[in-house]
């Protein structure tokens, strides 16, 4: 089996250099920022970013494909770059620090694309995530500086921590009686948002967390990290990995009840 060490120590070179290019934007007065035909705001910094990533990878990777959020999908092949050059954009817009670009290397296997490598830095928290096939999820500032991280062992809903991102998309799928229902039964509910929950997930510090409405660059790195950490990450419908266009995440033991209340309808 390919270690993919290599392309890791890549992820992580092409990280450093993202987050130099959104710091130096980060809280910049003359931010430009539009809104793209979905009604979402993308900044000068994103599209500096995602350009930035994909010269390197040209570069260092010039057969492997790109998938990027704000310039779409180039090349073709058994290897493909997945890219949210920064997940939270509205987070950044306004200095909020919960931002993180996030870099995934997918492989084509059986049953579709999957993630084989993920890194998550977010350079305003002053942290970083990372994983990679077989080898554990870690994080901390460097490769060489880093803690193993591991999935918690909450086995009651009761006592278990679930975090979200908002409530307007499970009342716009039909699933906000199941989604309350669960916010009512569990020990404690936070909403972090974007990125973080999952890197939570992979901590052991929140045991729970879903989103229903996603693309596939909002979760690829954050599905390797979850399940290298010793966690679960489907869709809602229960499908592995990050292709249902939604998505849960768990500690593994109460993955089932999760997908059970999130699946109740109207």
């Amino acid at each position: 089996m390919p270690d993919y060490l290599d392309d890791l120590r890549l992820a992580h070179v092409l990280a450093d250099a993202a987050d130099a290019a959104t710091m130096d934007r980060f809280k910049a007065l003359d931010l430009k920022v539009e809104t793209k035909p979905d009604m979402t705001p993308v900044s000068e910094a994103d599209k500096a970013a995602e350009e930035l990533i994909r010269g390197q990878l040209q570069r260092a990777r010039p057969r492997d494909a790109v998938l990027g959020e704000e310039y779409g999908v180039e090349g073709t092949g058994p290897r493909r770059w997945v890219i949210d050059p920064i997940d939270g954009t509205k987070n950044y817009v306004r200095g909020v620090p919960v931002w993180a670009t996030l870099i995934a290397l997918m492989e084509a296997a059986e049953g579709g694309y999957q993630p084989v490598v993920g890194v998550v830095s977010a350079p305003a928290l002053g942290r970083r995530w990372w994983a990679a096939k077989g080898h554990g999820a870690y994080s901390g500032r460097s490769l060489s500086s880093a803690t193993r991280l591991q999935v918690s062992r909450v086995s009651k809903l009761s006592d278990a921590s679930f975090a979200y991102s908002s409530l307007s998309g499970w009342e716009d799928q039909g699933r906000l009686d199941g989604f309350l229902d669960l916010t009512r039964d569990v020990w404690r509910t936070r909403a972090y948002g974007d990125f973080w929950p999952y890197m939570m997930v992979a901590e052991g510090s929140v045991d729970l967390c879903a989103e229903p409405e996603l693309s596939l660059w909002d979760m690829a790195a954050n599905a390797i990290v979850v399940t290298e950490a010793g966690g679960t990450f489907t869709g809602l419908d229960g499908r592995p990995g990050p292709h249902s266009g939604n998505a849960a995440a768990s500690n593994g033991l109460l993955h089932d009840e999760l997908l059970g209340y999130l699946n109740q309808r109207q």
